[in-house]
């Protein structure tokens, strides 16, 4: 006698996601890191109502799109990346491309009426940025920059602390970002160090993850004051395509035109001040990035390296009073939908799965819901601020942001 196979009921089509067409720009490092996280974001948020499908990706380099596509499972590849902007199938687009493309490729996407998903520093300028936002609010379409760090888990329960007030008054803050991916004296003198191609360097690449903390912990930056320097002056040129930090030896030496190095006084429209630095030749740190925020009643501490941890100074104390480590778990920020206790690890690649769900929430949602993600208005800030330090560096001023309300 056959036996019968009882089938599960099958779900009703109109609650099934519904697909999502996604391509990515550019396949570096960070393209491989949009795709990772398109893979990933259904298997970590299966609620979420769309589902990302990868249907194109595009790329300069002989190759890279091919070898993208026969990885990671894209439909088709494309010669150029205008050729992304005519298929009807791509719904949103991640532009990973490097800066100086930003405002050409973020402004085409948007015109062309897809979503966009654009790494910071969105160009080379705060005009850049200015652009890609006003291309978006023209168009309708939702767009997501991506600050990443602002998505860590640890990093939102140290801003709801804040905004509960369990630090009482904000006092000071600190951010750092040093790195050592440019302290050899034998990397490349790539885009990245070329103030037309690379923008303001280190300020761009990660100063601005420190104003988006900043602002993002403690709102609007009011006035500040900054130093730069270039402690390593010429680099030679590469011989062919690079790809991410590479050395160069024997080639033709060359200036480099943007900045190592910024240190920065912030003060705060809510009255309270801060310290940012960053480096990019830092020897002996290797993404050393982190924040310190101190209140009238506490503190709080997070070391990206560390990136579960939460270091807490709460009580009545004042003087003396101890730090404590907190381990976040699935009671705060996102952490429940990667691990399902605390202290078990979540990694940097988790932190753009996590914008990935937020840029795609937000799509769903709709152009009149509150974005869920960091904004093109948010890099406009950043950039602002970033204008403000070349500015305050060169004049040896106090500078304000310019920013429009």
């Amino acid at each position: 006698m056959e036996k019968t196979r009882e089938t599960a009921a099958q779900p009703d089509d109109a609650d099934a996601p519904r697909p999502l067409g996604v391509a990515v720009i550019g396949f570096g490092w960070m393209g491989r890191v949009h795709t990772q996280a398109y893979v990933r974001v259904p298997h970590h948020f299966p609620e979420l109502p769309l589902r990302p499908r990868l249907v194109t990706v595009a790329d300069e380099v002989p190759g890279r799109a091919e070898e993208a596509a026969a990885r990671f499972g894209f439909a088709d590849t494309a010669a150029h990346w205008r050729d992304v902007l005519t298929d009807p199938r791509v719904d949103a687009v991640s532009v990973t491309a490097p800066n100086f493309l930003h405002r050409e490729i973020g402004v085409a996407v948007a015109e062309a009426g897809k979503h966009l998903w654009i790494e910071k520093p969105v160009g080379l300028t705060a005009a850049d940025a200015r652009a890609v936002a006003d291309a978006v609010t023209a168009a309708g379409v939702r767009a997501a920059v991506g600050f990443n760090y602002r998505n860590a888990p640890a990093v939102q329960t140290a801003r709801q602390m804040i905004r509960d007030g369990a630090l009482g008054t904000v006092t000071h803050l600190r951010v750092r970002l040093l790195s050592d991916y440019a302290a050899h004296p034998d990397g490349a003198l790539t885009w990245r160090y070329e103030r037309e191609r690379g923008g303001s360097g280190v300020l761009g690449d990660l100063a601005s993850h420190g104003v988006d903390l900043a602002r993002h912990l403690l709102g609007e930056i009011s006035a500040l004051t900054a130093d730069t320097a270039v402690f390593l002056p010429e680099r030679a040129r590469p011989t062919g395509a690079t790809a991410g930090h590479a050395l160069a030896t024997g080639g033709e030496l060359g200036p480099v035109e943007n900045e190592d190095y910024v240190s920065c006084l912030l003060r705060f429209a809510s009255g309270a001040r801060g310290v940012l630095e960053a480096s990019r030749v830092a020897v002996g740190e290797q993404n050393n990035y982190g924040i310190e925020v101190h209140g009238t009643k506490g503190a709080v501490f997070w070391d990206f390296r560390r990136m579960n941890e939460l270091g807490v100074s709460r009580g009545g104390s004042y003087q003396d009073q101890p730090v404590t480590t907190v381990y976040v778990g699935p009671g705060h920020g996102d952490f429940a939908a990667f691990q399902p206790g605390a202290a078990n690890a979540m990694g940097y690649d988790d932190l753009k799965v996590i914008e990935a769900h937020r840029f795609l929430r937000s799509i769903a949602d709709g152009p009149d819901a509150p974005a869920h993600c960091a904004t093109p208005d948010d890099a406009v800030r950043a950039a602002t601020a970033l204008d403000a330090m070349l500015h305050s560096a060169r004049t040896g001023t106090w500078a304000t942001p310019e920013c429009p309300e």
